[in-house]
């Protein structure tokens, strides 16, 4: 029988209490946060060290303190709060413009992460925020790959995932290249047939914080006529975001 402690719930019920302990004191003793959240110290100092382990939680002597990776994270939370913010009121001007799905969507690793979706598509379209896609497959991962991961001779990062079906390398090198000198990409049938995107990288030609796309069906999609007003639209957001904060360089 499964003991009610390994219950993922309960485990994030208490690793939440304990963290949540250091909201108004900077550093606490063993003995403290098991006070303060109730758990017995052997429990206590047994999820201390797995957070330790993950760098969310940092020991100095007797004591215990929030770790630097919950500090990262809250910056990245409140970079791509931002972002969102700058971007959710384009995304619908662009849906009404087009009439197509818009997406917002930044790179993690070797996959792009929606951040908003506006719109609702003619044609199934399987992709929701917070949700992922093989970066390579997608017009918004080429588009942010162009842009931020690639060798001198144009050729994506290692580690960025294999090629979409049938491209080969040199085929995938001339159209990174092509999107990093037009600032716009396209994928027609390469994540999900019969569905086509345009997207662009939002960014100042040096600092490129994500990408936004319109889809539909692949014979709603006009690539020339659509490339204009999607990156009008990246450059849209950019400002607003560098309005926003002027003292720090965005991204």
């Amino acid at each position: 029988m499964r003991n009610c402690d390994d219950f993922p719930a309960a485990v994030v019920d208490r690793v939440a209490g304990l963290l949540d302990a250091f909201r108004h004191s900077d550093k606490l003793t063993l003995s403290e946060l098991s006070s303060r959240t109730g758990l017995p110290r052997s429990s206590t100092h047994r999820l201390l060290t797995q957070l330790m382990a993950f760098g969310w939680v940092r020991r100095e002597g007797h004591s215990y303190a929030l770790g630097r990776t919950i500090f990262e994270w809250g910056a990245l939370a409140q970079h791509q709060d931002g972002l969102h913010r700058a971007a959710h009121p384009v995304l619908q001007e662009l849906h009404s413009v087009t009439g197509l799905v818009v997406h917002l969507a930044v790179l993690d690793g070797s996959e792009v992460r929606y951040l908003d979706k506006v719109g609702r598509e003619s044609v199934p379209i399987p992709s929701r925020i917070g949700g992922r896609q093989p970066a390579l497959r997608t017009a918004l991962g080429k588009a942010l790959i162009a842009h931020t991961r690639f060798d001198p001779a144009g050729t994506p990062t290692p580690g960025l995932g294999d090629a979409p079906t049938g491209v080969d390398a040199a085929r995938l090198r001339n159209e990174i290249a092509w999107i990093r000198e037009r600032h716009v990409a396209h994928e027609r049938g390469e994540s999900i047939p019969g569905i086509a995107c345009v997207a662009a990288p939002i960014g100042d030609g040096r600092t490129y914080i994500g990408a936004l796309s319109v889809t539909g069906a692949a014979d709603k999609v006009d690539a020339v006529h659509l490339a204009t007003p999607v990156r009008v639209a990246a450059r849209t957001i950019w400002r607003s975001m560098s309005r926003n904060a002027p003292q720090r360089r965005v991204g």
